[in-house]
Order: C-alpha cells, then structure tokens, then sequence
C-alpha cells in the first residue's frame, strides 16, 4: 500500500468501474467488496483513512443489546450474523468479550436475563458465548471496582471488541491485494454525469501536491458518512435537497482500568438518565467509558466533546463504581460524529433513529449510503456494490466477502490478538536485520521506531497524526504520551519521506496543538460553544 505508486496508477488507468469516495468503513467495504468481485477500483480519502468517524467508536462488534428495547429484531440478528463473520475472517482484529452487567433490582434482573437469553438465540450459529447468571460474589471476582452496595448479582454475556482505526488500514490493504487501488489526502471536487456509454467524469485533487486528477468511473459512490450531503452539494451543485444525514455526537473519555479492576471483561451499564446504555471497556490496558448521543448542528472532522457530555458519562459511571472517576482521572477524551440516515417524518431524538443504512441515487451513476455502523460494514457495502452494478450495467458478480479473509489474517489466541497480523513478522524481520529500529518511542508503551517505518511504507501514514491516532491509538488513549513521542516520531518520519527540518517541526507542533483538545483538567473552564437539543 504505497501511495506513489497509487498515484502513477491513478495517471495511467483513466477509467474505473467503482470510484469510491471516502475511506472510512463504508468507503472502504464498498472498495473491498468491489474489488473482490473483479471489478476496477479507485478509493479516494480527503484526509486519512478512518480519520473521523470511524476511528472514534467505541471499539465493539455487536448486534446492539438496546436496539432489542427498540424492537429493532431484524437490525440485531443482522448485527450478529456480521460479528460472526468479522471473527471468522479477522480474527486477528476481533476477539470476543464477555461483558456484566451488575444488577442492583431483581426487577431489572428478569428483563436483563430475559433480554441476554434473546440475543442468545438471535446469534444462532454465530453465537459466541452463553450468557449467565451471575452470584453477587462472582461480579465482584470478575469485577472488582464494581459498587458493593445493594448489589444483587449481575448477567454475564458476550460480544466482540476490536480496534477500528486498525480494522480500516488492513481493509485498505485488502483492497490493495483485490487489486483495487486506495489512496488517502484525495479530495474529490466534481462530478459530471455522463452520456449514454455509462461513463462519468470526476475531477480529484491530491491534498500534499495540489494535482488534479481527472478520472471516469461507471458508477460513483458517497461513502462520506456525515459529510454526505456536503459532497452531494459540491459535485452536483444542487443546494436545495433535503438533507439525508443526522450527525450524532458520541463522546468517549479514557480511564485508568483500576477503576472497574478488570482488564478482560467490560461492564454494561443499563440505564442511564437518558434512556441509553454507557459501556466501560478495557481497551490496550485503559478503560474506555462511552458513549452520548448529542445532536449537533453541522459536522467537522475532528468534533470536540462538550463539556456536559464529559461530565455525564462521569456521573453515570460513578453511579456503578466503589470509587468514582473524576475529570483529573481522564487520560484522554474523544468524540465521533455518527452519520444516523434522517427520518422521513423528521422529528425523532437522535438515540431512536435507526442504525440501519439506506442507498440513493442522486443522479445518473452517483449513488449516496448513509447510515450503518462498523458492525455492519460488510453487508452495506454488499448491497451497495449489488445496487451500483445495476445501475451501472456492469456485469453482476457474486459477492464474496462473508469469507473473504482479511489483510493480516492469522489464526490467534481469541484473549491475545495483534493488530498486525501475519504482517508482525515482516516487522520482526526488520528489527532482526536492523536493530536499531526495535527502540521504542516511550519507556512506558510498546511501539517501535521499525512500526513508524512500516506504518509509512506499508500503510500509507503520511503525518505524525496518522502515526499517534491511527496506525498507533496513543492520541485516543493517552494524550500526555502522544505529546511526548510527537517529536520523535516527525524526526523517523521526516528521513522516510525526505522532509525537511521545517517539515518536521511543522509536523511536531501541529500535532502537540492537536493533542491538546484531547486533554482536560479538573478546573477547566466551560466551553463557550452551545450544546444542540438531541430531540
């Protein structure tokens, strides 16, 4: 996955059966499903891979024990089919999760035991665990942070977690090896529909050069999440359609995992003052609390928490907790914009829209996918790519992405996963032949300078971001430890990518500045902008 040679590709071939524009999970399963199918792929990104969204989840493959409550039966059996899927094809990635749900009412045991014996059935063969009753005794053995006090027992079942920002690199490798191309920093300016031969033309201008690329495709594909109705607009220059989207805010904070005592199973907490769930997950030995469901009026690619937000996940876990988190406990704090498909009749709060996509065609080979969640992201795109060839006239193939193996794909131990995969070995072998490239960034974290180099070459990072977000989570999941290895890490990446002195420095402070939002202190002052009604 080197983006050069995807750019001299891009100069080459003029014509593609699928251009892709985004490169989040639905741009990138699209991409994949696509390519796997034989056709000719190009996937544009306008930053980096998985840089909004998808990169800010809260790190579960699952049905949705809530959409239950919903009754949202149909959108949970499908969640669970796909988890299934994911674990057979990227077991590298994904592991299965128990999670407790303590229990504090014996009211709220029979609708919780009942509610997990449902979800236990609707897994059917994809099931991955047995759900349980658990003795008080046991919950607190299993969780030991958990709060004493007028503790029942609790339910035992399972899910999956897995790293999203990770998932959606070695989706774009598996692209690559469909042979699709991807490349990132791509942003698409215009589309121009096309005559009778079922070409269309669109006009690409890389974001590090200012080159403009003029490709044609048979069919185009928004995949841009909450920015769908933007890129509607610029391509088609149609301001008066109704828009398709409702971003959703969902804020994260990052505790210390001393505070559930739990380092191998997550903890549910039921019901919160609105009316959701909150998970506390253990994440590479953190403790990741999360999420709110904030509407919110416009969308940005790098949205910040409110502070109301940071502060109700805070009293919420509080609530379940022997001892309390408070702001000063937070290692780092983060937000993602969900791109919720908007009612028809408008009018719903954000947490009762459903997370079931929708497709549209806006115009003649431009199609538009909104909605979804990372669990789903392999049959969006399946039927995403069924509806294109359609409308396209390209010839049909079969999907076959339900076992296709993902890039990285090794048999591991479900408990001990790596994000590498089968590709780990390739880095050991760099650090073998070069030894000086096995020193770590930090004392306190595991990564190498040979994972800067690889994440250069072999997966298309081209900013200290890339680095400290994605390719490694310490932004996500420590923000004072991402400030510390900012420096080194711009200085490896400068000599990889000959840049400058200025280049590096540039890159350092630019990233220390954005490292920062991702901090909070216990007297922080209130932030001036104005939190939107979710109803």
């Amino acid at each position: 996955m080197n983006r050069n040679q995807a750019l001299a590709q891009i100069r080459t071939e003029k014509c593609w059966d699928f251009v892709v524009i985004g490169g989040g999970a639905t741009g990138l399963g699209v991409a994949v499903d696509a390519a796997s199918r034989g056709y000719k792929v190009l996937l544009v990104e306008q930053a980096d891979f998985a840089k909004g969204t998808s990169s800010r989840s809260t790190k579960l493959i699952h049905g949705g024990v809530r959409y239950l409550a919903q009754g949202h039966v149909g959108l949970v059996r499908e969640g669970l089919r796909e988890r299934g899927f994911l674990l057979q094809n990227a077991p590298h990635l994904v592991k299965p999760l128990p999670f407790v749900i303590p229990i504090y009412s014996w009211k709220d045991a029979a609708m919780l035991w009942s509610g997990m014996k449902i979800y236990d059935m609707l897994a059917g063969q994809w099931r991955i665990g047995q759900s349980a009753w658990l003795s008080r005794a046991k919950v607190l053995e299993m969780m030991p942070g958990v709060q004493p006090s007028g503790l029942k027992g609790g339910v035992l079942y399972y899910d999956a977690q897995f790293d999203d920002a990770r998932l959606a690199v070695h989706l774009a490798q598996t692209c690559v090896d469909q042979g699709g191309v991807v490349v990132n920093y791509m942003q698409a300016e215009r589309f121009r529909a096309g005559s009778a031969d079922h070409t269309h033309l669109v006009s690409l201008r890389d974001q590090e050069t200012n080159e403009l690329f003029e490709v044609s495709a048979r069919v185009v594909i928004n995949a841009t999440g909450v920015f769908v109705d933007e890129l509607i607009q610029l391509l088609t220059g149609d301001a008066s359609r109704r828009p398709t989207v409702r971003p959703s805010q969902g804020v994260h904070v990052v505790l210390p995992i001393h505070f559930t005592g739990s380092a191998r199973q997550a903890m549910l907490i039921p019901r919160t003052a609105d009316g959701r769930v909150i998970f506390l997950v253990p994440w590479h030995n953190r403790l990741l609390a999360g999420t709110t469901d904030t509407a919110v009026d416009a969308p940005t690619l790098d949205p910040r928490p409110f502070p109301e937000e940071v502060d109700f996940i805070l009293q919420q876990a509080a609530a379940y907790l022997s001892h309390p988190p408070h702001r000063k406990d937070v290692l780092s704090v983060f937000a993602g914009l969900r791109p919720l498909a908007l009612p028809s009749h408008g009018g719903r709060a954000t947490k009762d829209i459903s997370r079931k996509h929708h497709l549209r065609v806006d115009a003649p080979g431009l199609i538009t996918i909104t909605g979804g969640k990372w669990t789903t992201y392999r049959k969006m795109a399946e039927d995403t790519v069924n509806l294109a060839t359609r409308v396209a006239g390209l010839p049909p193939r079969k999907c076959v992405t339900q076992s296709l193996r993902i890039h990285g794909w090794m048999q591991v131990e479900h408990t001990s996963p790596d994000e590498y995969g089968s590709d780990r070995t390739r880095i050991q072998e760099m650090i073998r032949q070069h030894p000086e490239t096995g020193q770590c960034l930090d004392q306190e974290w595991p990564y190498t300078v040979a994972e800067v180099i690889w994440a250069v070459q072999a997966e298309m990072a081209r900013t200290v971001e890339d680095i400290l977000a994605r390719r490694f989570r310490v932004l996500f999941l420590d923000a004072h430890a991402a400030i510390r290895m900012a420096p080194k890490v711009a200085q490896i990446m400068r000599d990889i990518l000959q840049e400058t002195k200025e280049w590096e420095l540039s890159q350092t402070q630019s990233f220390i500045g954005l490292a920062e939002k991702y901090l909070i202190t216990n007297g922080e002052k209130r932030m001036s902008f104005k939190k939107v009604n979710s109803t």
